[in-house]
């Protein structure tokens, strides 16, 4: 089966001071379409910057990342933009809204990036499948951190692309907020039959996943059932 995902032998180091740090060491992964995946880690393990190797918004020093058959150190950056927008949906911790822009204006954008036809019936769509169609017209500062999350989700998943990367997406939730979130990103990937590589401390959602994966020493070593 071929992958959705290939990283092959990534490596990424940073420098505090005058100290090296090698956050990614020949790290590996292979992800098939349609796998939920939770890489687990602890702070400043490199989780982070895996997901943004992956998202094509940093790049390793050394090793292929391959998406969807396409490798992505060779576009440049207006097509790797371009390539973002169709195939990948991203969840962040903090929310990224633009506070200027309604509910409904922050879903549409993934699909203006596309120059897609019609902006803003998929978008009250997946308002509608967060449990947001009524709050269209809504600025991000008149939310709650839960809704906050919920129009991120739908955001990331309002052009159905392939995969969606959630980098701690219930960090900033309260626990019953944040149980509400994460079972309704994977109900939608679920349904939707999108891969999911989320990043996370939480060992009770990473065991929703598919897979779970910890990255340690650079490497992401797979745990067994």
């Amino acid at each position: 089966m071929t992958s959705l995902i290939s990283l092959q032998k990534i490596s990424k180091t940073f420098f505090q001071g005058s100290q090296r740090i090698e956050v990614l060491n020949l790290l590996n992964l292979e992800v098939s379409s349609g796998q939920s995946v939770a890489i687990l880690g602890q702070s400043g393990s490199g989780k982070s910057t895996l997901l943004s190797i992956l998202a094509g918004l940093d790049h390793p020093e050394f090793g292929s990342v391959t998406i969807n058959g396409q490798d992505l150190s060779v576009l440049k950056q207006d097509e790797l933009s371009h390539f973002r927008a169709q195939n990948l949906g991203i969840v962040f911790q903090q929310y990224h809204l633009m506070n200027n822009l309604t509910t409904l204006e922050n879903v549409t954008l993934p699909l203006e990036l596309q120059k897609a036809e019609d902006h803003e019936t998929p978008s009250r769509e997946a308002l509608n499948q967060v449990g947001l169609s009524h709050r269209l017209t809504h600025f991000p500062t008149q939310l709650s951190g839960g809704e906050c999350q919920r129009v991120a989700i739908a955001r990331a998943i309002v052009s159905r692309p392939p995969i969606i990367l959630a980098d701690e997406p219930s960090g900033n939730l309260d626990d019953k907020t944040g149980r509400e979130v994460m079972d309704l990103l994977f109900r939608l990937c679920e349904e939707r039959q999108q891969t999911l590589i989320l990043v996370t401390h939480n060992h009770d959602l990473a065991s929703q996943c598919d897979r779970t994966l910890t990255l340690r020493s650079g490497k992401l070593e797979e745990s067994r059932a």
